[in-house]
């Protein structure tokens, strides 16, 4: 399958999880925290509602030939999410996504290989893969906050991971702090498991990745791709360290967690 397959397959499967799950909350579990520490679940719900939203209007101008929607659009859809209801965040979710994910499926060979998509934010372009594995990152990390938040032991998403760990590097010199270094560069050599990769992280200013292995790396860090994600997007406290994290070298795993603080 091509890379544009993949990505669309592992969104099917994670918003039928989730939505599995949100089918059952109460109105008592929606008002209840999530991981994301400034929003409640139905918050969580609300921002990946509108963002299905937002992008499915985004993917259906690309096929109209027509130019994407403004920030106006943007805010619009944005301040009548906020202004909903728990229940009806949770069930704007549910109809939103639906609704975004079976576009993506109804595309055809052609159009997953060639479409091209007008992002706001982006200098050219994007394929249907790119935005589809943007939005893949932002529903698996914001499904795990809902999920880890009823279960300490809750993982990403296993389908989605092997398609984030290409992209995990694309934010890092945005979402990172490396004032905490002290002005210090070290290169870590990253040695996933589930699924097996090596790529280098640079801890310098910016903060950058090579996906292919250090020539002379300064330390190892060795865990789970999950975990790898988790933390890089600020979702491993140490409460939330599940599997084997084994680092070697002059930076401490807190030091990590310091400089990618989470977004």
């Amino acid at each position: 399958m091509s890379n544009a397959d993949t990505v669309i397959a592992a969104l099917r499967t994670g918003y039928d999880g989730l939505a599995d799950l949100v089918k059952k909350f109460s109105d008592d579990d929606l008002a209840g925290p999530s991981a994301a520490t400034e929003w409640d679940i139905a918050q969580v719900l609300s921002h990946l509602g509108s963002g299905s939203e937002i992008m499915r209007t985004t993917v259906q101008a690309a096929l109209d030939g027509k130019p994407g929607p403004d920030g106006d659009f943007n805010q619009t859809v944005w301040d009548r999410w906020n202004a909903s209801s728990r229940r009806e965040q949770a069930d704007g979710f549910l109809e939103k996504n639906e609704q975004l994910v079976a576009l993506f499926e109804s595309l055809d060979a052609d159009q997953r290989e060639n479409l091209r998509l007008d992002l706001s934010y982006a200098p050219a372009p994007v394929d249907v893969a790119t935005i589809g594995r943007g939005r893949l990152s932002e529903f698996t990390l914001h499904s795990w906050d809902i999920r880890s938040a009823l279960d300490p032991q809750a993982t990403l998403d296993p389908q989605a991971v092997p398609e984030l760990l290409q992209s995990s590097g694309d934010l890092l010199a945005w979402i990172s702090k490396p004032a905490v270094l002290g002005g210090k560069s070290t290169d870590l050599s990253v040695v996933t498991t589930a699924p097996a990769s090596e790529l280098t992280l640079h801890l310098t200013d910016p903060v950058s990745i090579d996906l292919a292995p250090a020539d002379q790396p300064d330390g190892t860090l060795t865990l789970p791709g999950e975990v790898w994600l988790r933390l890089v997007s600020g979702r491993l406290a140490p409460t939330q360290t599940s599997g084997t994290v084994e680092l070697t070298g002059p930076v401490t795993l807190e030091t990590l967690r310091e400089v990618f603080p989470g977004y």
